[in-house]
């Protein structure tokens, strides 16, 4: 049985009166990581999941946030995890 591994990026513009909130909600956010922000209301952050949906709905969650302007998808890469068999333990 295999499963798999996803990894997506984000820029996030959120207006500047609201940067604090926004991000305190992505940050609570299962799989998000914010890695830098700007004063005017920028954010590169990193979603990580165990599937499409998990990611899709990160994405999601963030656009639906208030003071959220935009949400433009930077990088996204799957990759498969392969379980170790019995015969390799």
């Amino acid at each position: 049985m295999s499963q798999e591994y996803h990894v997506t990026s984000l820029v996030v513009h959120a207006a500047p009166n609201a940067l604090q909130q926004v991000e305190a909600d992505i940050a609570a956010l299962k799989g998000c990581d914010i890695h830098a922000v700007s004063p005017e209301g920028k954010l590169v952050i990193t979603l990580e999941g165990d599937s499409q949906k998990a990611i899709l709905d990160n994405v999601e969650a963030i656009n639906a946030l208030s003071g959220v302007l935009s949400a433009s998808l930077i990088y996204h890469q799957v990759e498969p995890l392969e379980q170790e068999s019995e015969e390799t333990l």
